[in-house]
């Protein structure tokens, strides 16, 4: 048993000692919660009273896990830039390709991050589930989580006994921003700053947020409609009529290219580089899950290091495009469970189907569909049972406590790890279609 399960087993045993008096203060924490800026189109974070406990030992795997598989996307980006045959392996439209290949007006390859993996929390093993680098999210809700657990009193009571500390993700983040900005031609000292999105999609509250972190730090700021921005005199404005310098881009690739023709003063400003994109166009390498299959051909083994080639090896899931020859039909068909299917270029799970979520004549219905269809770009991925531990609902009256599945979130920014989204469900599938919670997230070491 590793250190931080035996600390989750602690937090477990003491609440167990007196479930009323830990319930109130359930009450509490879940009272601000409700009442927080952790909401989603109305959807407010769910959670459970056991958080999500790490140590040093974790810190550095993130850390190093971070650093590895950046270092891999890098050098994937590299060849993608320099190599027409591999380019035509991640097969982008023309228009996205054009935008990918601009050159880069700063030194950072992917500026923010959020790499998704399943963590076996006893042995330190780990599998990628998946790589956003467009429209990373989630940092406002671990930052109120991690208030709201200070109320309750499991948090109090082990706290006599260890330090606890949490990640900052915001002015964190603006410091990277202008690191990465400063590299820039041309950069201003104090530059304008537009967030934006399509806003039906956006996290309003967390993006007021980042701009109150940005202003806070001297610059003006404001959260924007992609839409309504307007490119006039080799200047991008925003609605309000402000100068913006650099972009902070939430609004995922995927989008931009369905609705091109809506936000074409944002991209004729960005082609014309009179507007520093920060996640420029090329993240899109990277966060497209075509990458999990391209990671193990031989056309990226050969350009990897015999370290990162084992990394890939262990780490990264077996993954295969729908119409693949080496996939025995038979055999997905019969092992159902060991399969999960996935578009390539989504977000927010949409679109996914897991063997172990359905019955064999909906799965059969589900892969044969996009076997069948030659225009099908889903792809078929090993799968991976997520780790389990244990937690309680004390806010629903839950007197048991019930096992949970965890995925972890790494924010990485200027590819150092900065940051961990602990999510969970009483579900494999750990997705808001099904019934996804979040925990605040700890780091803990005992007090001298």
């Amino acid at each position: 048993m590793s250190k931080a399960t035996e600390l989750t087993k602690e937090y477990i045993e003491l609440t167990k000692k007196d479930l009323k008096a830990h319930t109130e203060t359930a009450k509490e924490a879940n009272h601000y919660i409700v009442n927080s800026t952790a909401q989603y189109h109305g959807r407010c974070v769910k959670s459970l009273y056991v958080p999500k406990i790490y140590t040093e030992r974790e810190e550095q795997l993130f850390s190093d896990l971070v650093e590895t598989i950046c270092g891999i996307f890098y050098k994937v980006m590299e060849r993608y830039e320099k190599d027409e045959a591999y380019r035509r392996l991640f097969g982008f439209e023309p228009k996205l390709e054009e935008l990918i290949l601009r050159k880069p007006r700063y030194k950072s390859p992917i500026p923010m991050a959020r790499i998704d993996i399943f963590l076996n929390e006893e042995t330190g093993d780990f599998k990628f589930c998946e790589f956003n680098t467009d429209g990373t999210s989630a940092m406002n809700e671990d930052r109120e989580l991690n208030i709201a657990i200070k109320k309750t009193r499991a948090y109090q009571e082990m706290g006599e006994k260890y330090e606890f500390h949490t990640m900052e993700l915001f002015d964190s983040w603006v410091e990277t921003f202008l690191e990465i900005y400063h590299t820039c031609d041309h950069a201003v000292e104090s530059p304008n700053i537009a967030i934006v999105d399509f806003m039906e999609n956006a996290t309003e509250t967390e993006f007021e947020m980042f701009a109150k972190h940005f202003r806070e730090h001297g610059m003006k700021a404001e959260v924007c409609e992609i839409r309504d921005l307007k490119y006039r005199d080799h200047r991008l404005y925003t609605p309000n009529g402000m100068e913006i310098d650099a972009v902070y881009r939430r609004a995922v690739t995927s989008d931009i290219m369905t609705h091109y023709n809506e936000v074409r003063d944002f991209i004729e400003a960005v082609k014309s580089d009179n507007v520093c994109l920060i996640g420029d166009f090329r993240t899109q390498i990277a966060h497209n899950k075509i990458l999990y299959k391209i990671l193990h051909l031989q056309e990226t083994q050969d350009f990897l290091s015999e370290k990162e080639r084992a990394f890939v090896k262990a780490h990264v899931p077996m993954t295969y495009s729908i119409h693949d020859k080496r996939l025995s039909v038979e055999k997905v068909l019969a092992e159902k469970n060991h399969w999960i299917l996935k578009p390539e270029d989504s977000y927010g799970s949409k679109g996914i189907h897991a063997g172990v979520e359905c019955e064999k004549a909906e799965w059969k219905e589900y892969f044969l569909r996009e076997r069948e269809n030659e225009k099908s770009t889903y792809l078929i991925q090993e799968f991976c049972t997520p780790y389990r531990s244990m937690n309680i609902d004390l806010v629903q009256g839950d007197t048991e406590f019930f096992p949970v599945y965890n995925l972890t979130g790494l924010f990485a920014y200027g590819g150092r790890f900065c940051g961990v989204y602990s999510r969970i469900s009483k579900n494999e599938i750990i997705s808001t279609q099904y019934s996804e919670m979040a925990l605040p997230t700890l780091f803990a070491k005992e007090r001298s």
